[in-house]
Order: structure tokens, then C-alpha cells, then sequence
């Protein structure tokens, strides 16, 4: 127990210490309440639910880096769970003979815990400060020619530091006064680690004045180092422990994370669109930057940094992140936010890099969207200062004029389907599915036979379906994607109108980025439609028999993920439920796959830019696949197959390996050598 004077030292110290902190957080709360629009409280219950469980399973951490990982677990865990040890120490300090729990079962696994996980925690800490400056872990740097503040270059690792001291320290110091108290009682068998020290003490032969001093220096040591240290947080990369799980109870839940919300076009107040400066993002946005542990996973799966390009989805929220923590007095009291995100965030050329595959957040541990970041500044420069890639200028044109990406005239949109039949909605107008043929399915050489492909298994099965023809028009994900977000919403309200006129319920698509933007975000222009990708519908009538395969393909096949369908929709069975079901050969994944899956580089806009930095997306993911020596390489995207195939020519395999969408190869499953 402490005396008077350090229990009054001790509630003087803690006034201080909470004062400062209401400040300083109440700062942080008011960067983040300048952003635009309103955090997600709604149905609080499941929300909160959702945030302890973020805080338990670390956001899933364990799926990357399995041993840092663990040791991270061990640190969280012991941490969390000193929430109470701190407590307990307090009132030991403030009430005689206090012992939490007495000495039943229960307060022997009490003990049992603190004293492993204080173990833990100071394994961890030193396993994690050990990788960062000893080992200097490459995952934890960012290369030089990406745009990072010269404040985070210098404050990350005296942050680290800090950081690290601090809970080596106190989990250490407050494991030394326990013990001291075991010491002084003699012994105790539930804390089997405190008691080993404890024997050190007795075989040193400390008199009983020594070891309660010793219990004394360590208990101030741990619990002030609290003291100095909760001000602090919120200048740390260490406010992630309570900033994530919060930022995962704030962020959409059961919607795509690739959703885009509409821009306000017609709002007369409004002085801009889209994201200049950091208090033009959403209050979501902001939270990102406090929420971000800084452990770059994000960089790690991003594409464009893999392939030496200058985006860094880390380095975007870190920069954010020392921003604030720069300016955090001016910012949090109401002053002027007037450096634009490109002075000091991201560079023009790392904004025009993102593929949107969502690599950067599916794989966050604290929910962070930069990808999200990176389109509103799109929208930005496309519709407030016209500055855009030069290529861009004729695909809007192209969009504009031709309703397609390409330079093709509109009344060829159907020519795709010559010969073989296929019903429109005027001359079916009881049909059950739309199938949205796109613009790749109707204009693209390549991509027409697999358009053709699917329209034969759709009438092999007997499926009562129509097109629009000549009144399809391309679905506005390029523009939007692009930060077109004005022509992006003429085209959706037309294309919603359309659908809607025809009272159409059920769209099949061939393609992922038709499927996604008809799935998730139509809803917002009047359009709520069932979106079927051809994949499901194919597994389906495989499944029922309507599909029958004759023909086993003997041949050694991988499949290439879609972004679009898989992280951004969760599908990644039904593709490979159809390859499978062909039988006969052999199927084999790619190191990277399925959630972990890499671009091919045509996501957001890219397939109509070029690729003049580092080396090409695609040509990183068509030598995964050629590694292992397969005779087909699967796709279930138009922009996919045209990457893939691209990498397979350059990579001089086209004699030997061929690129084909899942109808194609079904097709060829169920009758062979048709000619489509």
C-alpha cells in the first residue's frame, strides 16, 4: 500500500495527466469531425459487437505474417488484459491488504494471466523492436521515390521507439513489482514466472524493507509511465489499439468494399467536388489516418508499389497521419486547412496508379479504405481542374459520344451476335434475364467469343433470356472509377431508366465491373436489380443437368482472379466450381490467389492508360502463372483476359498457352470443337 503523501501525489498526477489528454484527444476528435458527412452509429449494439471482435482477432492479422503476428497477438492480448491488471494495481496502492479476488480460484487465474501475459508482452515487444531497428524488416520501409513527409520519415521511428519503451517498461517494471509483492508474501505458485524473480530476491537476500521499496519504485514506474503516456496518444501510431476497432464500428457493413457513394451534383452550395485537402475527406477518412498502425501490409499486396510504381496506399495514411499530428493544435482548434493532399500525401502520378483492385483494404488489420481516398482526389482534378492522364481525354470523348470506352460506332454494338439469334427485350419481352453484354463483350475482338460462348450455353440450357441492343450503353464504372462522376451519373440514370422501362428484375453479365457497379451501386440512381455474374449461372446449370459435359479437357489450367469479383464480391468459388467441373485435367492455384489474388492491372481506369513506370502489372501476374507451366490460364473478366493475354504474347508463350474465359472452356466441355 502506497503512503498518504504518494496517494495524494499520485490523484494529483493523474488530474494532470487526464486534463492533458482531454485536450489532446478532444483535438483529434475535432480533425476528425471536420470531415464530410457522418459516422455510422446506427444499430450501436451490432457495431460494438463488431468492434470487440476487431479488438480481439487484431483484424485478422494472423492471415499475413504468421510469426509477427503471433508475437503482435501476445502484445495486444497482454495489453488489453492489463486494462484490469492496471486497476487492481491502483487499489493495491490505495487499499490496505487489498488482494482482487482473494485467494479462491478465481484470483489465482487472474494471477495465472497477468503473469504469462506480462511474459508475453515483453517477449513480443522486444521480438517486434528487434525486427524494426535491429533486423530492419524491408516490409517496413517504404522505397524513396514515393512521396513520404519528411516529419514521418524522422517521427516514425522515434515513434517506435517510444512506443516500444513505453510497453517494455511498464509491463516490465509493473512484472518486477509483482515480484517484490510475491517476495514479500513468500510465495506464489499461480504467477510461476513473478515467482522465479521473487526467489532471485530471496537468494540476493533482500531485507523485507528492500523489497517493499523495490515493490514502491515499480509500481510508479509502471503507473506513471501510464500517466505520461495517455497524453501522448493521441499523437502515436499507438492510438490504433482503440481507433481501429472504433474505425471498424464506423465503416459500412454488408456492402462491397469497392462501393462508391454518388457525389452531390446538384447541390448550388456546394464550392467543390471531390477531395483537395484532408477536411475535404469523409470523417471515415480521417479516422483512417489514426487508426493506421503503419505495418504497410497494404504496401505489401498493393500492385502498382510491387510492380516499382510511386503509390503507396501506407504511405498515403501515414503522411495523413503526420499531417495532423504536425498541425495538431491549429487543425484541432478551427483553423485553415489549406495544403492540398497533393503537396504532402500523394503525388499526382501515384494517384493515377491505383488499379481500385482493393488489395490495400481488404488486407488492413484496422479497416482502413485508402483506396477510397485515392478516387475522391480523382474526382477532384478530373471535374474541378480538368488535369487527367492525356490519354483519358478521348475515352471520356469516346463515353460522350459513342457510349463506349473504345472508338467504335454505336450501332455496331450488336454485330457481336450476328448469326446466332439472340432475342432483344422487343422481341422477348417475357424474358427472365437480361444479360448486359458490355461494351469489352460487344466490341472487343477476343472478348466477342466469349459473348458468343455463354449465348450458346444459355440456349443449350434452355434459358429464357434478352439483350437491350443497340439501347446497351457502357455502365459508367470507367468514368466513375476515373473521377468522371459527372458523365459516370448521366450514363447510370439513363442505363437505370432503361432497365427499369423494360422491368427488368435479373441482369446476367459476363463482365465483373457490370457486375459490380449494377450490384452495388445502381441502387443509388433508382436501379435495384438481381446481378448474376455468368460464372454462378453456369455452376448452376452444370449442377441441375442442364449442362451437360461430354468432352473431359485434359489440359493443366489456373485461374486468375477478377478483383472485381472476387475482393471487391466475394466470389471466388463459382469460377473455379465451373473449371473443375469439366474434368479430366488438372487444376492448379497460383501462389497468389483468391483474396490475396494480384491484379492484372486494367482495374480503375488503367486499361485505357498507359503503364510508363516500373514494370507492368500484368507482366507480374502472367509470370506467376507461367511458373506453373499450365496449358490454359482461366479468366472470368474481359479486362483480365486482355491483360493476361497481352502478358502471355510478350512473354512469347502464345504457342503453348492459352488464355480463355470459363464459358469457352466449358463450352468446349459440352460440345467439342464447336466454332463460336
Amino acid at each position: 500500500m502506497l503512503t498518504v503523501t504518494e496517494q495524494i501525489l499520485f490523484v494529483l498526477l493523474t488530474v494532470i495527466s487526464l486534463y492533458l489528454a482531454y485536450i489532446n484527444f478532444g483535438r483529434m476528435f475535432r480533425i476528425i469531425n471536420r470531415g464530410d458527412g457522418d459516422l455510422q452509429y446506427r444499430q450501436l449494439p451490432n457495431r460494438l459487437i463488431t468492434g470487440i471482435i476487431a479488438l480481439f482477432n487484431q483484424g485478422r492479422i494472423l492471415r499475413d505474417r504468421p510469426v509477427t503476428s503471433l508475437f503482435h497477438y501476445a502484445v495486444a492480448w497482454g495489453f488489453i488484459f492489463y486494462i484490469i491488471v492496471n486497476v487492481v494495481d491502483v487499489l493495491e496502492g490505495y487499499i490496505a491488504g487489498f488482494h482482487f479476488l482473494g485467494d479462491t480460484v478465481a484470483g489465482g487465474v487472474y494471477r495465472l494471466l497477468a503473469d504469462v501475459l506480462s511474459v508475453g508482452v515483453i517477449m513480443g515487444i522486444i521480438y517486434l523492436i528487434v525486427r524494426r531497428f535491429l533486423a530492419a524488416s524491408p516490409s517496413l520501409r517504404i522505397r524513396d521515390d514515393v512521396k513520404v513527409m519528411p516529419e514521418a520519415v524522422r517521427g516514425i521511428p522515434k515513434d517506435s521507439w517510444i512506443v516500444g519503451g513505453f510497453i517494455f517498461l511498464h509491463v516490465g517494471f509493473r512484472f518486477i513489482g509483482e515480484s517484490f509483492l510475491v517476495a514479500h508474501h513468500g510465495t506464489d505458485h499461480w504467477q510461476p514466472f513473478a515467482n522465479s524473480v521473487a526467489n532471485l530476491w530471496h537468494a540476493f537476500a533482500l531485507s523485507p524493507d528492500t523489497i517493499v521499496l523495490g515493490w514502491h519504485i515499480s509500481w510508479w514506474i509502471a503507473l506513471g509511465l501510464i500517466l505520461i503516456f495517455i497524453p501522448y496518444f493521441p499523437y502515436s501510431k499507438h492510438a490504433h489499439i482503440f481507433m481501429g476497432p472504433l474505425n471498424f464500428m464506423v465503416s459500412p457493413q454488408g456492402v462491397s468494399i469497392g462501393k462508391m457513394e454518388p457525389v452531390d451534383l446538384e447541390d448550388e452550395d456546394a464550392e467543390q467536388f471531390g477531395v483537395s485537402r484532408l477536411s475535404d475527406l469523409h470523417k471515415k477518412e480521417i479516422l483512417d489516418a489514426f487508426a493506421c498502425i503503419m505495418c504497410n501490409r497494404c504496401q505489401d499486396a498493393c500492385p502498382a508499389y510491387i510492380t516499382g510504381k510511386e503509390l503507396s496506399p501506407s504511405a498515403l495514411e501515414i503522411n495523413k497521419r503526420y499531417y495532423t499530428r504536425k498541425n495538431m493544435k491549429s487543425l484541432g482548434n478551427g483553423g485553415e486547412d489549406s495544403q492540398p493532399l497533393l503537396e504532402y500525401a500523394i503525388s499526382e502520378e501515384a494517384v493515377w496508379a491505383c488499379t481500385t483492385c482493393g488489395a490495400c483494404v481488404d488486407i488492413c488489420p484496422v479497416a482502413n479504405h485508402p483506396m477510397m481516398d485515392i478516387l475522391k482526389i480523382r474526382q477532384y482534378q478530373t471535374l474541378m481542374e480538368s488535369q487527367f492522364p492525356s490519354e483519358l481525354k478521348n475515352t471520356f470523348q469516346n463515353l460522350e459520344r459513342n457510349y463506349t470506352p473504345w472508338a467504335f460506332s454505336h450501332s455496331d454494338r450488336v454485330k457481336w451476335a450476328e448469326g446466332l439469334d439472340v432475342p432483344t427485350v422487343r422481341d422477348n419481352p417475357d424474358f427472365e434475364y437480361l444479360y448486359w453484354v458490355g461494351c469489352a463483350g460487344s466490341y472487343d475482338n477476343r472478348y466477342k467469343k466469349v459473348s458468343r460462348a455463354f449465348v450458346v450455353l444459355l440456349k443449350k440450357a434452355g434459358i429464357n433470356f434478352a439483350i437491350l441492343g443497340e439501347e446497351e450503353k457502357c455502365n459508367g464504372d470507367t468514368a466513375r472509377r476515373l473521377g468522371n462522376e459527372y458523365l459516370a451519373q448521366m450514363m447510370m440514370t439513363e442505363n437505370a431508366g432503361t432497365l427499369n422501362g423494360y422491368n427488368v428484375k435479373k441482369i446476367l453479365t459476363t463482365c465483373p465491373h457490370c457486375f459490380h457497379i449494377f450490384g452495388n451501386e445502381y441502387q443509388d440512381f433508382g436501379g435495384k436489380y438481381e446481378v448474376i455474374h455468368h460464372t454462378y449461372i453456369l455452376m448452376d446449370l452444370v449442377k441441375s443437368g442442364k449442362l451437360n459435359v461430354t468432352e473431359e479437357q485434359k489440359k493443366k489450367i489456373t485461374y486468375h482472379d477478377s478483383c472485381h469479383l472476387g475482393r471487391h464480391n466475394n466470389v471466388y468459388e463459382s469460377p473455379r466450381n465451373v473449371i473443375q467441373s469439366i474434368g479430366g485435367g488438372e487444376y492448379v492455384e497460383m501462389q497468389r490467389s483468391r483474396d490475396k489474388g494480384l491484379c492484372c492491372g486494367a482495374g480503375g481506369g488503367r486499361m485505357w492508360m498507359e503503364e510508363k513506370v516500373g514494370k507492368s502489372i500484368n507482366i507480374e501476374r502472367t509470370e506467376e502463372a507461367l511458373s506453373l507451366n499450365p496449358d490454359v490460364i482461366g479468366t472470368a473478366c474481359p479486362f483480365c483476359m486482355t491483360m493476361m493475354s497481352d502478358g502471355v504474347k510478350a512473354k512469347e508463350k502464345s504457342e503453348v498457352v492459352v488464355v480463355k474465359d470459363v464459358a469457352e472452356l466449358l463450352l468446349e466441355a459440352v460440345e467439342a470443337n464447336i466454332n463460336v
